[in-house]
């Protein structure tokens, strides 16, 4: 089998670094807007655009572009900012939010996604009907039962991570905690595709679609040569082919791991009676599953140990709240998670396409506009959140009436409506299970700590992340 790579529509790769400070803060600049051109007597306001003298000096900088759109947002939660030849409007708003994704999502669309050239026609980037019948089939994997089909090999993936932590600490050898909760996270969503554990070949030949990932715009607001994006990553994405070409040959062929058949079997039976289900089809489903289902669960795991490094205090209050396996601790380290995905939603952009005229909270969208939803910034709004740029997990353990996470909108790592994460609950559950077991057992010191976050199609730490690996007694 030998597949093709459709074109994406790419952007402008701006791919800022930006600093993490010791409590990490948005730009405070204050915002210089332009007002839009007059509607007239009664008419409905266009949204209030930073003024391009901001983005010259932003562009001249060569600061991450969430910082511009931080700049953006000191105008309100629907804002515009000039990235192209027309405005992007920037929505932060907890109500705008839930019209774009959750209220209306058949105005405001998806276009062809920035990762199409990695994960081709696949679920995350499909559209219209094709969507639909996709993400069906998917879907009873991913939630309640089908979580619960792939829970031993959850756990055989934590304890793997554990036992490695155990021979680092034993032998005193230092090990990089971001490439062993990216290897956690790898491991998993393999054992559910395949049923086999990840060996270390196939981990190599997987390093590419990080890869191509990094090769991938970082926001869709300008062209790019979508031709000259696959050549520069042909290679990688050749060995991302022949890995998934062996992976469906092996399901196709009836064979399971040990632990028995996977996704990947759902993918192949559902091609015995459903046409559209080609190898080619296949293919981007199984690259769509390993790309979405293991960088974000790594970012996520990486910053929780960055923060509780900063703030061991939580780790404490995580353990202190009952025993191994106690629906008290499992809460607490729920709340570590979600917490982190406050401060570091991996999703930090979501961007939509307007298909037809619309009013966004008073403001007045034409078609053909481009919407930027962006969690990270609603996430750190002072108005939603006390002390937004603090580390506080027990926000998330208070009654549902007083947590802000209970306001749609307001708290949306995984998204909100139709298009929401195919895969949150199983996130939530993998990174739950490593985190017992090993917050109770381990304590990594870090030699040095990245510096930097850069802001891609996720939001990851800007480099390595060696570490000693300290065994804890008693589990304190």
């Amino acid at each position: 089998m030998r597949w093709s790579v459709p074109g994406a529509a790419g952007a402008e790769s701006w791919r800022g670094a930006r600093v993490i400070e010791q409590e990490s803060t948005l730009a405070t600049t204050a915002p210089q807007g332009v007002p839009g051109p007059s509607p007239g007597p009664g008419a409905t306001p266009l949204p209030p655009e930073l003024a391009p003298a901001a983005v010259e000096r932003w562009r001249s900088s060569s600061g991450a572009v969430v910082d511009l759109l931080a700049q953006a947002r000191e105008l309100g939660g629907v804002c515009a900012v000039r990235l192209g030849p027309r405005p992007t409007v920037l929505v932060t708003d907890p109500e705008a939010v839930r019209h774009v994704l959750a209220l209306h999502p058949d105005r405001y669309v998806k276009r062809s996604h920035r990762a199409r050239v990695l994960v081709g026609d696949g679920v995350l980037s499909a559209t219209g009907e094709p969507w639909k019948r996709q993400r069906r089939l998917l879907q009873a994997e991913f939630t309640g039962a089908g979580i619960r089909r792939y829970e031993q090999r959850i756990a055989g993936a934590a304890r793997r991570a554990a036992d490695r932590w155990a021979q680092c600490a034993r032998t005193g050898t230092p090990t990089d905690v971001g490439e062993d909760m990216r290897f956690f996270a790898l491991d998993t969503i393999w054992r559910s595709l395949t049923g086999h554990p990840l060996d270390e070949t196939t981990d190599r030949e997987l390093a590419a679609v990080e890869a191509v990932g990094a090769a991938l715009p970082s926001t869709p607001s300008a062209s790019a040569d979508a031709t000259e994006l696959r050549t520069a990553v042909a290679a990688d994405l050749a060995r991302i082919d022949a890995v998934a070409e062996h992976a469906i040959t092996a399901a196709r062929r009836g064979e399971a791991g040990p632990d028995g058949p996977g996704l990947l079997h759902v993918l192949v039976d559902a091609g015995k009676t459903r046409p559209e289900y080609t190898d080619q089809l296949m293919r981007d489903e199984l690259v769509t599953l390993l790309a979405a289902g293991h960088e974000t669960t790594a970012t996520t795991l990486s910053w929780l140990y960055l923060l509780l490094a900063r703030h061991p205090e939580a780790r404490r209050w995580a353990l202190g709240a009952g025993g191994m396996g106690s629906p008290g601790r499992e809460r607490a380290i729920r709340a570590l998670v979600s917490e982190t995905l406050r401060l570091y939603p991996p999703a930090w952009l979501m961007p939509r396409h307007a298909i037809e005229d619309d009013t966004l909270t008073g403001y007045r969208i034409a078609a053909g506009t481009d919407i930027f939803v962006c969690p990270y910034l609603t996430h750190r709004d002072p108005a939603l959140w006390p002390e937004p740029n603090r580390f506080a997990p027990e926000r998330f353990t208070a009654a549902d009436e007083d947590r802000p996470s209970s306001r749609h909108g307001a708290y949306y790592p995984f998204g909100i409506g139709a298009r929401a994460c195919l895969g949150a609950q199983f996130a939530m559950r993998e990174m739950t299970v490593l985190l017992e077991h090993l917050l109770p057992a381990f304590t990594p010191s870090f030699h040095t700590t990245p510096t930097s976050a850069v802001f891609g199609l996720t939001v990851r730490p800007d480099g390595p992340m060696p570490a000693t690996i300290t065994p804890v007694p008693d589990g304190s």
